[in-house]
C-alpha cells in the first residue's frame, strides 16, 4: 500500500476515534516533523517543544485534512510550517543575531563566535565528525532569513518538490525556486567563511 493511501486510511482510522490509528500517525511523522521544527529553531528543546505543538494542532484540525487537495506530508508541512513562523514572531523580539566576527554586546570582552567553534579537523570516529559538520551546517542554516531557510530546509533536507513547496508556503513555484538558489547561495557563502576561519 502506497505512503499516501495508509495516511489517508490512519486519517479516516483517527477521526473515527482510533487511539491506535492517532498514535501510528505520531510514531510515522513525528522525526520528519522534529527535524523540520530542529532545523529551523537550531534547539533541541525548542523543536521538542515544537513538534509538541504541531501535533496538537494536527489532532485538532485533523478532520479538515482532504486527500483530494494534496498529499498528507504537505499537509502536515504547512501546518509544521505555519507555526513555526508563528514562534518565530513571537520570539523576534527576544533574539539577538550573532555575527561570526563580533563578540555579544552583553559581554564586550567575550571572545567572538569565531574563535569558539570547535576544531572540525578530522578524527578516527567518522561519526564524530559527521556530528561536528552537521552543528556547523545548523549553525549557518540558523543565520539565513526564514524565507530562504524554510525553503532550503524543504527542499534539500526533506526533498520536498518544488509544487509542494509553493504549496506549502503559499508562493509560486517561481519564487520557490528563487528562495532556494538564494539560500543555497547564502548558506555556501556562510560555510566557506566558517571553514576559513576554522582552518
Amino acid at each position: 500500500m502506497e505512503d499516501a493511501q495508509v495516511a489517508a486510511l490512519l486519517v479516516r482510522r483517527c477521526v473515527a476515534g482510533d487511539a491506535v490509528a492517532w498514535e501510528e500517525i505520531v510514531q510515522r511523522y513525528n522525526r520528519r516533523i522534529y527535524n523540520i521544527c530542529y532545523r529551523f529553531a537550531g534547539s533541541a528543546d525548542d523543536a521538542q517543544d515544537l513538534t509538541q505543538e504541531v501535533f496538537i494542532k494536527m489532532y485538532r484540525t485533523l478532520k479538515t485534512y482532504d486527500v483530494e487537495r494534496g498529499a498528507f506530508m504537505t499537509w502536515v508541512t504547512t501546518i509544521t510550517r505555519n507555526l513555526l513562523v508563528d514562534h518565530f514572531r513571537k520570539t523576534k523580539q527576544d533574539r539577538m543575531t550573532e555575527s561570526l566576527d563580533g563578540s555579544s554586546s552583553e559581554n564586550e570582552d567575550a571572545m567572538p563566535l569565531s574563535e569558539r567553534i570547535p576544531d572540525q579537523a578530522p578524527t578516527p570516529d567518522t561519526r564524530a565528525q559527521s556530528q561536528q559538520v552537521g552543528e556547523v551546517v545548523q549553525r549557518a542554516l540558523t543565520k539565513l532569513s526564514p524565507d530562504l531557510r524554510e525553503a532550503v530546509i524543504l527542499r534539500d533536507l526533506h526533498d520536498m518538490d518544488y509544487r509542494d513547496i509553493a504549496t506549502v508556503l503559499k508562493v509560486p513555484e517561481g519564487t520557490v525556486k528563487s528562495r532556494i538558489n538564494r539560500g543555497r547561495a547564502e548558506l555556501a557563502r556562510l560555510l566557506q567563511r566558517t571553514y576559513k576561519q576554522v582552518m
